[in-house]
């Protein structure tokens, strides 16, 4: 008798569990409280509110090629995140219109300030972007990731003086400790009374802010160098800004080890890190 009571209590826990408690089952979704902010339709840039998009979970062998094919490129840069940041769970933003997405930058096509300038770089703390400009047209823009809270990236007006093609941190580590953290195709633009340098380089890019005080540019190379993947490199903006902004046809004779350089591109930083919504 005892042990037909058991069974049927054990029943109706599990069908109580069933019926009283769908959410066990339901769809996944990202974390409310978001510890690690994985939600990045939760980052407000201001340049969006006039563009349309969705939301997307990131399910379980689901990736950028999978869902969105060649125009992957287009909703990585939209969400300033490379490939290797792009994991289950996560919820990222989708642009509506990919076609349009394509020539999407936050950035002012004429920029008043840069047009006494050959080239001008200009860096939006707020959009996490950064823009190449000559005599005050945009030529050419990319996402950018800059110093997080705490360790935020110094507005202001510089120059860059200093170009190191092969730079790597002198304070900082890979993931998995084996080697100092790669900064290639590294440009320096500010040192501070602390005389900490900042710099303009190849890293990751989690799509918010994330560095010690450094702009960060796309290169895929540097992380199938350093990380295997992604096994086809795409994303490779920190090559091209250096290229435009100290490379040979500027300033010829690149050793690939740090030289000080005369003239260099003139460096503006504005704006605050972005807002996170609740």
């Amino acid at each position: 008798m005892f042990r037909k009571l058991l069974f049927f209590f054990v029943l109706a826990v599990l069908v109580s569990i069933v019926v009283y408690n769908p959410s066990a089952t339901s769809e996944p979704a990202a974390n409310p409280q978001d510890p690690a902010k994985e939600d990045l339709t939760r980052v407000d840039y201001p340049s969006l509110a006039g563009v349309p998009w969705r939301a997307h979970f990131m399910k379980p062998e689901q990736t950028l090629e999978s869902l969105f094919g060649e125009e992957w490129p287009v909703v990585a840069r939209f969400n300033r995140i490379d490939r290797r940041h792009v994991y289950p769970g996560m919820t990222i933003k989708v642009p509506l219109d990919l076609a349009a997405a394509k020539n999407y930058t936050p950035l002012p096509l004429e920029y008043p300030e840069a047009k006494r300038y050959k080239k001008f770089i200009l860096i939006d703390v707020t959009e996490q972007w950064m823009g190449a400009y000559e005599s005050g047209k945009l030529r050419f823009s990319a996402p950018a990731a800059t110093g997080s809270t705490g360790h935020e990236t110094p507005v202001g007006v510089y120059r860059i003086d200093a170009r190191d093609r092969n730079h790597t941190s002198s304070l900082y580590q890979t993931e998995d400790g084996s080697a100092q953290y790669p900064m290639d195709n590294a440009m320096r633009f500010h040192i501070g009374p602390d005389n900490v340098a900042y710099w303009i380089h190849a890293r990751d890019l989690p799509g918010k802010p994330a560095s010690h005080g450094c702009v960060g540019l796309f290169d895929e190379g540097m992380q199938n160098r350093v990380y295997g993947i992604p096994e086809k490199p795409v994303l490779t903006d920190s090559q091209k800004f250096y290229a435009w902004a100290v490379g040979e046809s500027a300033f010829p004779g690149d050793t690939g080890k740090l030289e000080l350089l005369a003239g260099g591109p003139v460096v503006e930083v504005r704006g605050e890190n972005p807002v996170y919504r609740k």
